[in-house]
């Protein structure tokens, strides 16, 4: 079980899911905040021009990448769940895309990655040097923009975001080498990794409108849940869209111990824990490797153990809502945590 991240003393509702009439998508969710992401897009755009022509360039070049916007869209629904989107409320959205995009630029550059959501990094356009100093360009400013504005409270949120990002990072390197990694050490990595920014942005759209520390806290702790979810979804994917047929073995390649696989090497006898990790530490792994990690996993449990703890936190979740009035945005919530363990890609 994920270790806990906070006690969960917000009353004794339970919410749940909004199951809609058809399959719900990003579209849908971010209907009730559809103006203020498009404020945000004209917003964050000013917040990252610059007067040097290459930075500038490059600045175009990601903004032309337009993503998903799940971040701005975590920032904002939050704010009207809470109260209302204010200036504080683009200020923190703008900081956490700015932050995120950073450490993206920076993660390809030690990654070697020459390919972000299937179109080319900015390392692969304009080499390591200017990638890296692109990437301390948009932390720069994001931390003026805070500063600018006395927004200490957003700052420090985003800034410890990032940093317990670094140290998920370090700690899976470290842990991806000895191969000794636990579930509770896993929750630690992916916790810091992942939720700590989706926590980011729940955290920043309450702040920016309320005082209420009650509220504050509860929107911290459901972004952490929902930041979890999120990452043992991502982690089912390398075992096949469907999580079961073709495993995809990303992750087997960099020798990654997620959940699915850790709770099956706890279920499995030494003898066949020793034979799966003898696969695992192997450095190039075959098609026929990657099939027999994935039908030990199956067999094992470790796939249904890993949908049990993702319904489980995504429940947890959507059960911190149910203090909050029912309106547009905390059924969008609702259904940006249903989309977020059932989505696709």
């Amino acid at each position: 079980m994920p270790p806990p991240t906070s006690a969960l003393p917000f009353g004794n509702g339970q919410a749940t899911l909004v199951i809609p009439t058809g399959p719900v998508t990003l579209k849908d969710i971010q209907r009730p905040v559809e103006a203020e992401l498009d404020h945000f897009r004209t917003y964050f755009r000013e917040a990252m021009r610059s007067s040097v022509g290459l930075l500038d360039k490059v600045t175009q070049y990601v903004l032309y990448q337009k993503g998903k916007r799940i971040r701005p869209t975590l920032v904002l629904l939050s704010a009207k769940v809470c109260g209302s989107v204010t200036e504080t409320t683009y200020r923190g959205a703008a900081l956490v895309e700015l932050l995120h995009t950073a450490t993206l630029v920076h993660d390809d550059v030690v990654d070697e990655s020459e390919r972000r959501r299937g179109v080319f990094s900015i390392n692969a356009l304009w080499k390591n040097k200017i990638a890296v100093l692109f990437g301390d360009f948009l932390l720069s400013r994001g931390l003026l923009l805070a500063l600018q504005y006395n927004e200490h409270a957003l700052l420090h949120t985003v800034s410890d975001a990032v940093r317990r990002m670094s140290e998920g990072e370090l700690l899976q390197i470290e842990k991806t080498r000895r191969l000794d990694l636990d579930e509770e050490t896993y929750f630690k990595i992916i916790s810091d990794k992942t939720a700590s920014l989706i926590s980011a942005c729940t955290t920043c759209g309450a702040i920016s409108t309320t005082d209420d520390p009650d509220m504050i806290e509860r929107m911290r702790v459901l972004g952490e849940r929902l930041g979890l979810a999120f990452q043992i979804r991502d982690d089912l994917f390398d075992y096949g869209i469907e999580d079961v047929g073709k495993p995809l073995g990303i992750d087997l390649q960099e020798k990654k111990l997620t959940l699915p696989l850790i709770f099956a090497l706890r279920e499995s006898e030494p003898s066949e824990r020793r034979r799966i990790l003898k696969i695992v530490r192997q450095k190039k792994k075959s098609r026929a490797d990657i099939r027999t990690v994935g039908a030990f996993v199956e067999e094992r449990g470790g796939l249904a153990y890993a949908h049990r703890q993702m319904k489980s936190l995504a429940d947890e979740a959507s059960s911190l809502l149910a203090g909050f009035p029912p309106t547009d945005a905390r059924d969008a919530l609702l259904n940006l945590i249903s989309y977020t363990v059932s989505r696709k890609k």
